[in-house]
């Protein structure tokens, strides 16, 4: 629980959207959405369990400790990322590959790698609107998109319907279980606790397939090494 001092929060866990919520309600939606998405050092922010968890206390009673309107929460979550993503997108296309060649974080790192591949398979227009869904990617492809050259109206027209599809559709989702669910105060904790698991879960698979990628790229050289040895001898 944050401590208030003169009705502000004196400390605020960005990682944990009840935290976030309760301190900021539906304003905090709008900033950490344009950060994740928009900004690079946002890429670590719980955009996806932020959105479902303020779906979820849509449905609260008004004298719940945390009572959000659906319809600030759904102005708020599609102006975030809607407004994030084209921030990101003229961030890279001012800044170029120069802005992608001084990443250091190895998370972004696999991001952009990541980003290429949807975009190679996808095109632009998939690319943008699955990126929405992918933690990391979807921080790191606008600006990539930018850099890239992808052309302004292709990437407005498939951003804004990317981005509505998952700022509304998760929001949506965390409401229809909240209102699904009778005396959902009541539940609130362990129902939000696993929310957290959950969003974490797509996090942890993009790591593990950035390990694996790790691996193979120090194993070829290796295995390419003892081909030749062999070969001479």
């Amino acid at each position: 629980m944050n401590t208030l001092v003169h009705g502000y929060p004196l400390a605020v866990n960005v990682m944990d959207p009840t935290s976030l919520l309760s301190a900021f309600g539906a304003l905090g939606i709008l900033f950490v959405l344009f950060a994740e998405t928009g900004l690079m050092i946002g890429f670590f922010l719980p955009g996806d369990s932020l959105l479902f968890t303020a779906g979820l206390l849509t449905t609260t009673t008004t004298n719940s400790t945390i009572h959000l309107s659906l319809t600030w929460v759904l102005l708020a979550a599609a102006a975030g990322a809607l407004l994030g993503a084209q921030t990101g997108y003229y961030i890279g296309r001012r800044s170029g590959p120069t802005l992608i060649s001084r990443i250091k974080n190895p998370k972004l790192h696999h991001g952009i790698k990541r980003s290429g591949e949807i975009l190679d398979q996808y095109g632009h227009a998939k690319a943008i609107v699955l990126a929405r869904f992918i933690p990391v990617v979807r921080t790191v492809l606008n600006p990539m998109a930018g850099a890239l050259g992808v052309p302004p109206k292709t990437f407005a027209l498939w951003q804004v319907l990317g981005g509505l599809l998952w700022s509304i559709g998760v929001t949506l989702a965390g409401h229809a279980l909240g209102s699904s669910i009778p005396n959902i105060d009541n539940y609130l904790l362990p129902i939000i606790g696993l929310i957290v698991v959950l969003s974490l879960i797509p996090v942890a698979l993009e790591i593990r397939k950035a390990h694996r990628a790790s691996a193979d790229e120090v194993r070829e050289p290796e295995q390419a090494a003892t081909s030749g040895k062999h070969r001479q001898a």
